[in-house]
């Protein structure tokens, strides 16, 4: 047993809102949380079983729920050794699980990107756990295919996922492309969260999705949609309008503060999933770096592709907090809730993690006020 004393702990208060704690001390046998217990109860416990989270926050292991790559790695490589290198550098930054996150490639290349990712559920890496796929594309639309390949891009057809609805936990789509809701319906009766994404929609047709068809996603609010205006207020008006839950890169490029603040306040706080999105060049530096077949250039905070368009971050989930943070002046516990309570109930695994209770899973992480990582212990082990 060990036990993680001398913390801020982002603890659910009765109503499941996280709220910090200061008082209490979190006892993990094996790969579970045993126990929440007074501060002073872990104190006769042997020192070799402590871990002194040094006045840091203590914060249930952060959900990464659409990322590419990074540490120089993909979701698309053909490499056994991919998704362990992103498991690893995602654990540095605060990730405890994570959904390697497909492109509009050739079908045979995302098949054998499933067959990887399966492999990792199976027998998971060390690192962040790998939970399974967020599959962008290929059913999306070609006017808004941001950094997808238009010529892969193909009508849905659930004959496709449904060998891999053990993998499959995330599917962006583009509504205004299916001839019906036939797909979504499929998705739904299976697990699989239909997000709404890469999409030319207008307002109508999203909120006819949301409230007639159970689509609860979306996939990197205010990127690769239609924009909000006054007449016309389509994705972006759609999903600030409901009850959706919203992506959102909280890099400073993807979306401008002032549009991180505009989503916070519409959403009261809630339904907010912060993301990376990033890429193989994440974690690596400047220079030229490759998505999907095509060539990247990263400078900074931002990557693009040969035309100039923005071809996803190189962004880490600790990164995105401190923003979103710093941005909207939100309560630190909500933001908190973005990457850990609200993913968690979005892919049906809260009762399994997500937030520090007892009989979850011990994925827990430990940062100071800037966000920089101390500690991440994941299935009740510090990763090293």
């Amino acid at each position: 047993m060990i036990a993680i004393i001398n913390g801020r702990f982002f603890l659910p208060d009765a109503k499941g809102d996280f709220a910090i704690v200061t008082d209490k001390a979190i006892l993990c046998e094996g790969e579970r949380i045993a126990a929440i217990v007074d501060a002073q109860e872990a104190a006769v416990l042997p020192a070799e079983s402590i871990i002194d989270a040094g006045g840091g926050y203590v914060a249930p292991g952060f959900l990464n729920v659409h990322v590419h790559g990074c540490d120089g790695m993909d979701t698309m490589d053909d490499d056994a050794q991919a998704l362990p290198r992103m498991a690893r550098l995602q654990a540095k930054t605060g990730v405890t699980g994570f959904l390697p996150t497909t492109m509009t490639c050739a079908w045979k290349e995302v098949e054998t990107a499933f067959a990887h990712i399966r492999q990792c559920m199976q027998k998971q890496p060390e690192g962040a756990r790998v939970l399974g796929a967020h599959m962008e594309g290929p059913f999306i639309s070609p006017a808004k295919k941001g950094a997808q390949a238009e010529e892969n891009i193909r009508q849905a057809d659930f004959s496709l996922v449904e060998p891999w609805q053990d993998v499959v936990r995330i599917i962006t789509l583009a509504p205004e492309e299916l001839p019906d809701y036939t797909f979504v319906t499929a998705c739904e009766q299976t697990g699989t969260t239909v997000s709404i994404g890469h999409t030319a929609a207008d307002y109508d047709t999203v909120m006819d999705a949301i409230e007639n068809h159970g689509v609860h996603h979306i996939t990197h609010l205010y990127n690769a949609m239609t924009p909000f205006h006054h007449r016309n207020p389509g994705v972006v008006g759609a999903a600030l309008d409901s009850a959706a839950n919203c992506e959102i890169i909280a890099d400073n490029v993807h979306a401008h503060p002032a549009a991180q603040r505009l989503l916070y306040r519409a959403k009261g706080g809630k339904h907010i999933i912060l993301i990376t999105d990033s890429l193989r060049a994440c974690g690596i530096g400047d220079g030229p770096s490759e998505l999907g077949g095509q060539a990247v250039f990263v400078k900074g905070e931002l990557a693009t592709l040969a035309d100039g368009t923005i071809a996803g971050s190189v962004a880490t989930m600790n990164r995105c907090v401190a923003h979103f943070w710093q941005n909207t002046g939100a309560p630190l516990p909500e933001v908190i809730e973005m990457v850990t309570k609200t993913p968690a109930q979005e892919l049906g695994l809260y009762a399994e993690l997500g937030s520090l209770e007892a009989g979850k899973r011990a994925d827990i992480v430990i940062f100071d006020d800037g966000v920089n990582i101390r500690q991440t212990i994941i299935g009740g082990k510090v990763f090293a």
